[in-house]
């Protein structure tokens, strides 16, 4: 079915009859791994992590290079892509639509190193690339060539499967008057250990283990400045010069993954309106599909998700347009995109939740989608980038005149 109130996919924002052609594609193959996702969604609940058939399908897409540079091999979309294309995995399963974002979107931030890390990674352009971007979580010195690292970063998504891994930290300085510095460190897997404590009631089936590192080195190029992604050039530009690697990372960070929650959603409406269409109701057999409760519920939920995407859409075409013209949003305009993107998400667990009320006795039990679509939304939006309080504190402290709290904008 084509999706309640759901309308199909736009173009890219700009570029050639050719490049539309080629997205319409991607998302197409996204769209077409929907039934064989959504079959093996137990166990890849069971697993904890993505089956290697899923990991497969992924590459053989292309999908995991949606936002890697063209010149080693990547599709290098707009922006917009990784929401459109977790959207379609989402509704599917989420476990897999959200470590797919976050793999994907390592190709994206690994454009903005140093050529030496690009080269050094993308010897094998299929590589992955895991994180956490917890920066309390570790403690770098400087040393002579680069930094001495070590810590320990919970929910590195996906890190199983991954050759490399970006880890945040702050950077240690005996001097007080340098300040705190945050930085991103790139980590082949012989650097570090991985323990397993990935058991969570939702995104169940994403391998999102622990990260361990003992005074591990690492080079001066394989490790990137997040005062360098605060938009404009970065040091990759030199050869990735188009705009998309020149965006405000962290402040569009909200976007990487909340396509996940969208799909999420999405699917959550449609299987709740396939099952209103043709349910009575156990108390008195009446056709759900009469009740104006259910109409009414139906109406307010497709609203929500409406509104998600418009926001996170037009949210990232307009962020990609900024750049092009060589704009980087101040202070406050970073602020309000992490409002909105935090905003958006919530809006798709709103609408989640409202569902899986309406559905009464149906949803308690283990099989069928509606507790897993429940239990993935409510452990998306546990994510910091999607917690209001945090993002609409700093958004109204910069308002009104306040500093921002938040320092990687």
């Amino acid at each position: 079915m084509a999706g309640v109130g759901r309308k199909p996919n736009a173009s890219l924002s700009s570029g050639s009859d050719a490049d539309d052609r080629a997205y319409a594609a991607m998302i197409a193959r996204a769209k077409a791994l929907i039934p064989q996702l959504r079959d093996r969604a137990a166990r890849t609940e069971e697993l904890r992590r993505l089956p290697p058939e899923t990991e497969r399908d992924l590459h053989d897409t292309g999908l995991f290079r949606i936002v890697q540079p063209k010149r080693v091999g990547g599709s290098e979309f707009d922006y917009v892509a990784l929401v459109d294309c977790a959207d379609a995995l989402g509704q599917a399963d989420a476990s897999v639509a959200w470590n797919f974002a976050n793999l994907a979107s390592h190709h994206w931030m690994l454009g903005m190193f140093d050529k030496r890390a690009q080269d050094l990674v993308w010897n094998n352009a299929d590589a992955l690339i895991a994180s956490s971007f917890i920066f309390p979580a570790g403690r770098a010195r400087k040393v002579d060539g680069g930094y001495v690292l070590r810590g320990s970063w919970p929910f590195s998504s996906g890190v199983d499967s991954s050759e490399w891994n970006m880890l945040a930290s702050v950077v240690s300085s005996d001097d007080e008057a340098d300040g705190i510095e945050y930085r991103i460190f790139l980590l082949n897997k012989s650097d570090y250990k991985i323990k397993d404590t990935w058991n969570a009631t939702g995104l169940r089936g994403t391998g999102s283990n622990d990260v361990e590192v003992n005074d591990a080195f690492v080079a001066e190029p394989m490790t990137l400045a997040v005062s360098d992604l605060a938009g404009g050039p970065t040091p990759g530009s030199a050869v990735n010069p188009n705009a998309l690697y020149e965006l405000p990372v962290f402040s569009l960070f909200p976007y990487v993954l909340s396509g996940v929650a969208l799909g999420n959603a999405q699917a959550c409406l449609d299987d709740y309106v396939e099952v209103a269409r043709h349910r009575a109701s156990t108390y008195n057999r009446a056709k759900l599909a009469d009740l104006q409760s259910t109409q009414i519920k139906i109406a307010e939920a497709s609203a929500k998700i409406d509104a998600a995407r418009l926001v996170m859409r037009s949210t990232c075409i307009g962020a990609m347009a900024d750049a092009r013209h060589g704009h980087v949003p101040d202070t406050a305009a970073k602020t309000r995109l992490r409002r909105d993107g935090a905003y958006s998400v919530n809006l798709c667990t709103e609408a989640v939740s409202l569902l899986f009320s309406a559905s009464g006795a149906r949803g308690l039990f283990t099989i069928g989608p509606l507790q897993r679509q429940f239990r993935d939304a409510h452990a998306i939006n546990s994510h910091l980038a999607f917690n209001f309080d945090a993002a609409g504190t700093n958004y109204g402290r910069v308002a009104l005149g306040l500093p921002s709290e938040n320092l990687t904008l």
